[in-house]
Formats: C-alpha cells, structure tokens, sequence
C-alpha cells in the first residue's frame, strides 16, 4: 500500500496516493498535528491530554485513546484486527506516528540538498521546495502553545528560503527574476535586511540605479520608523557602492571557468559587503543575546538559537580569538545542572575545545582561555566528564590569578556545575554560593548574586536549614524585582512549594502546579521537563518508603525521568516481573540535584520487592547524603531526610 503523505504547511493533512484521508473532527487533527511535531517521537498521553485541554475532562484519557483508535482505522484501513499498528505506534507512556513522508520535511531536506548546488540548480531546487507551502504552517493551530515554537521555526526556514533562492538568481546572473519575489517578500517582512540588500542588488543589476537608491533609502525609512535602529553595515556599503557605481556590483561575467566563477565572485561580494564589520557585529550581538536571555517571556529560547548562529559565524571567519570572545561573551548564569538543548550544548562544547586548541599560548589570551573552559564546564553539565570537572577546576585557577570579579563569577558558575558528581554535595554547592553572593554583592554583578542566592537557597534546603534558604529566596525575589529579572521566581516559587512539602505537605499539591505553571513559558525545557510530576511522587513517597505502589501516576510525563520511573510504573502496574528487570537495568542517576531523590525511589521499589542487591546499591549511593533532606539540593522537591532511607534499607539488608 502507499505510504500516508502528511501535510502541514498549511492546514494539517494526511493523503495515500494522491487522494485526501477524512480526518474527522478538530480533536482528532489536532491529535495528529501534536504527533508530527514531536516528528517521530513519543509524546505521552498525559501531554497529549494537557495539549488538547485547558480543563480536561474526566474521560480524556479515554478520549485520547478513542481518537487514536479512529485515526488509525483512517491511516491503515487494512491492518488486520488486533495487529500491531505499524504507523501510529503505542510506545511505552504514549503515541509516536512513524511518518515518512512530511511536506515540512521535504522542505527542509530540499533547502538543505540547494545549498550543496551551484546557482541555477539551487535557484530550481529552492522554486520547488517554497511551492511546497500551503499557506502558514499548521494553520489551524496557530494559537496553540504546542506548535508555537514548531511554526515559527519552519516560518522563518521559509524566510531564509526566500532569500537564499534571490541569492541564488543573482548569482546565476537571473536578477530580473529575483526581483518581484523580493519585493512580495518585503511588503510581508519590512525588518529582513538581507532582502532589502538582495532587492537593491537585483534592481541594480539590471540598470535600474535610481530605483536601487529608492529602495535602499525605503529601507533606511522603515528600519528607522518601525525598530528604531539605523540600517547595517551592509545596506551602508551596498548605497555607497551604488553611488559610486562599483564594479564589483556588477553581474558575473560570462561562465569560462563555470560555477567555481560564480562562487568567487559572490564570496568577494559577501567579504566586501559584509565581513569587514561581521567581528564587531557579532561581538555585539552575543551582549544583546545575554540580555535577551534572562528577560523571561521566551527570551532564553530565542537566545539559545542566535547564539549558536553566531559561533557558527565566529568560527567561518576562521579566527580563534574571534571566536574566543564569542563563546565567552555569553555569559548567562545558568542555575539548573541539566542542558535545556543537548543537541546545541554538544556543538559549544566542541566549538570551544577547537578555540582552546587554536588560541595562541600566550598570557595576553588567559582571560578568552578562561572563559572558554568555564563554558565547557557550563555546557557539559548534568554529567561526569572527567574533561569538564578539569575544565572547571583550571577555569576557576586562571579567574583567580587575573582577579577579574567578572571572570571569576562566570568560573563559579562552572564549578557550580560540576558539583553533582556524587549525593551529599550540598556544602560544597553552599560554599560556592556563598562566595558568589559577596563576590556579586561587592562588585555590581547583578546577575550572578541572583545566582549566588539561589545556588544557597537550594544547598540550604538540602541541608534543612530553612530559616536561612529563607532569606536567600526572599533576597534572590528582591533582587529580581528590582532589575526585571523573572526567571529567578520560577526557582524561588518551586522553593516554597518544597518547603510546604518538608513541613507536612499542607497545601504544597497546588503550590507544585503554580510552580510548574511558572516553568512553562520562559524557555527552560531542562527544568520543566519531568519536574511537576517527580515533586508530586515525592511529596506522596517522602516518609514513606513503603508507599510506592500508590504514589506513581501511570499517566503522568516523566519527561527525562522515565528512565528511573520505569521500575515504578511497572510496580504500580502490578507487573513484579518487570519491575525487577527494570531494576536490574536501571542507569546510573543523572549528576543532577535531583539524583537523591531518584536513588529513594528506586530504594522504594527495592524494599517493595526485597530485592537485595539494588537495596545494596542505593545504600552505598545515599551515603554520602547522610544528614540531608533527599533531593531538596534542587530547591523543588524532596523525598524526606536522607537517614530515614538510610535506617529503612538497613533494616531490610539485615
């Protein structure tokens, strides 16, 4: 049978050779549009079910489950009763859809595959992948949270789409055709610079000067009215060029030498127009994006994207001192020992290793050298790379022997970060909380004593001193409020509702889901993934440690967890079988503040089954954690005072 084409840059739509596939209702697309843009993964039940309602009935559950049932009648109609469904799959928590065939995705590989071409076969390849676009992407979900971030990526890859086909047609010496895409583009998206360079090129290109004056001055206008901001470098160099009557903005001359040609020139034009202030703008650009990324509102998303644009760029200009400055420049402080992008911190890392391994041995470079090993260590968190614990540990050296309070905070951080190798690390954590905080205090760094308050009040949770993780929250909130720093009160709101848990739990249910309703907008997936429905299991397990069976949520999303919880769920399932060979496989913990926690958990489901050998194992993990309150190092939640475990698991060895 054909395979199922799916359709999204549009209305969402699901077709077999040719013909459409009746989806039925709203609910049952938007079941299907949820699924192609987790593009191949699970997306469990729970999340479906808070992505399809604000209040969810009792039946949704049931619900869901109905309309995956009609769905796939619709996608295989002959998929024979109770055979296994092969493209809208059950796995594990959830529903995955194993399309292969996605017009967003043929999209995306035909740009990609346009890049690899020379000028007239991009300008083809690109023609083609545009007309692929319906209207906007999963346009009737356009206010759906869901499928916010999904639409404005693949509308902006549109964007950029545009204007690297008008590229593509200069180059291949098409300007005239170049030209109305460009000016239909522009009446839709006056700020894009780059397609006011591409239109003011193209018209000039084919004689028509005056009206590449016009537009660039439009450009000017417009930039100036609607942003406020004067045009950049290369709109500047493009109208003096023009005036001048440049050769060098002339179109390439006839193809002796073929695409190779081509290329060169347009390289000459890229260095001429735009590389002479790229170092300047790019450094200027990472200050903007450390700014942008503690405004909350979505603004740590945006940061996170820009910023590996431009280290992408530092590094194509092939200066590692350039580069230096730009990873190092982004200096945000970063609280949470787990990436919010693995994928993007894997790639900082890497480009900060091939600067530390480019940078010129001299004492002139210490400052960039520092900077950049702190950023490994920040980037390589929620590990135990032996790499990033070194990195932490040199970067904090050469902080102290330039004594620079700036530089030596960001080192902190660092060591922060690489302070979760084992349970039981909260002095050390408090300790550099506290040396954050005076060092912050003293010197105007606002944003790091934010940090230095939080880093305490989580350490002295851990170590069940209230009274002062009290203060520090209370500090950290002042602090915050007075600078216009909002993500500090997601942390500070998940302290409180711990707090409440680790004093009998009176009201401390509705002050988790506050606290996960504040982590869900500002971008910080690391943090919000998994943690609402872990508080809540350890405010049902926390004293109890015999209460697993009725304390996990089937249906909940454990996001990063699910690991860990499998155990559980397959307890809470009744499924001792399971359970016990889910134990049996059960990973290391995460270097995290949360590992103490997850090791009661697994205790839990141990002394439920009596199973030795893991009672064994959590015993030597927990500890070191003697004293302390189980997981109330992450200032969120806790499964009680780590001895109370300690006295469970002995017992039961014994």
């Amino acid at each position: 049978m054909d395979q199922v084409a799916f359709g999204v840059l549009g209305p969402v739509t699901a077709g077999r050779a040719g013909l459409p596939l009746a989806l039925k209702g709203p609910r049952h697309r938007a079941v299907l549009a949820r699924l192609l843009v987790a593009r191949r993964r699970v997306v469990p039940v729970a999340r479906l079910v808070a992505d399809l309602w604000e209040e969810p009935p009792p039946a949704a559950v049931g619900a869901i489950r109905t309309f995956v049932g009609d769905l796939r009648r619709v996608l295989e109609p002959d998929r024979p009763p109770r055979a296994p469904a092969r493209l809208l799959v059950t796995d594990g928590p959830g529903y995955a859809l194993r399309a292969e065939t996605v017009d967003a995705w043929r999209f995306e590989q035909a740009v990609q595959a346009a890049a690899q071409e020379e000028p007239a076969r991009a300008a083809h390849l690109l023609r083609e992948a545009l007309e692929l676009w319906r209207g906007p992407a999963y346009a009737e979900f356009a206010d759906e949270p869901w499928c916010g971030g999904e639409r404005a990526r693949l509308a902006e890859l549109r964007l950029r789409a545009v204007e690297q086909r008008a590229e593509a047609l200069l180059a291949a010496d098409r300007a005239a055709e170049a030209v109305p895409d460009l000016d239909a583009h522009l009446a839709g998206h006056p700020w894009r610079e780059e397609a006011w360079r591409l239109l003011a090129l193209a018209l000039y290109r084919t004689g028509r000067q005056g009206d590449a004056l016009a537009v660039l001055r439009r450009a000017r206008a417009t930039l100036a009215g609607r942003l406020g901001v004067d045009p950049g470098r290369a709109l500047r160099r493009l109208e003096a060029d023009v005036l001048a009557q440049d050769p060098g903005l002339d179109a390439p001359a006839a193809r002796e030498t073929g695409a190779a040609r081509v290329w060169s020139r347009a390289a000459e034009a890229y260095d001429r127009n735009v590389a002479a202030g790229a170092r300047v703008r790019l450094e200027s650009t990472v200050g903007l994006l450390r700014t942008l990324a503690v405004t909350g509102s979505g603004g740590l998303a945006a940061a996170r994207e820009h910023r590996l644009a431009a280290i992408t760029a530092a590094e194509e200009s092939g200066d590692p001192e350039l580069t230096a400055r730009v990873i190092g420049a982004y200096d945000v402080p970063a609280v949470w020992p787990r990436s919010d992008d693995e994928t993007a911190a894997h790639r900082i890392v890497r480009a900060a290793e091939r600067a530390l391994a480019l940078l010129p041995a001299a004492p002139a470079q210490d400052a960039a050298r520092c900077r950049l090993l702190a950023t490994v260590a920040l980037e390589t968190r929620g590990t135990r790379s032996v790499r990033a614990a070194a990195a932490a540990t040199e970067a904090e050296r050469l902080a102290r022997r330039l004594d620079d309070p700036a530089l030596l905070a960001f080192a902190l951080n660092g060591v922060f970060m690489q302070s979760c190798a084992r349970t039981g690390l909260a002095p050390r954590r408090d300790a550099v909380g506290t040396e954050l905080v005076a060092l912050a205090a003293r010197h105007g760094l606002v944003t790091y004593e934010v940090l230095g308050h939080l880093v305490r009040t989580q350490a002295r949770a851990a170590l069940a001193d209230f009274t002062t993780a009290d203060e520090h929250a209370a500090a950290a909130d002042r602090l915050a409020d007075r600078h216009e720093l909002p993500l500090a009160r997601a942390f500070t709101a998940g302290y409180r509702a711990l707090r409440l848990a680790a004093h009998g739990g009176g009201g401390a249910e509705a002050a988790y889901r506050e606290a996960g309703r504040l982590l869900d907008g500002p971008g910080m997936p690391g943090v919000r993934d998994g943690l609402l429905p872990l508080a809540l299991l350890c405010l049902r397990l926390a004293g109890r440690p015999y209460g697993i069976r009725d304390a996990v949520d089937p249906a909940a999303d454990w996001g990063p967890y699910l690991p860990w919880l499998r155990p559980a769920l397959a307890l809470a399932a009744a499924d001792e079988r399971t359970a016990r060979a889910a134990l049996r496989e059960l990973p290391e913990t995460p270097a995290d503040l949360v590992q103490e926690a997850l090791w009661c958990i697994a205790a839990a489901v141990a002394l439920a089954l009596d199973d030795r050998p893991t009672l064994r194992r959590c015993l030597a993990a927990l500890r070191p954690a003697a004293g302390q309150l189980a997981g109330a190092g992450s200032g969120f939640l806790t499964t009680g005072p780590v001895d109370t475990w300690l006295t469970s698991i002995a017992d039961a060895l014994t």
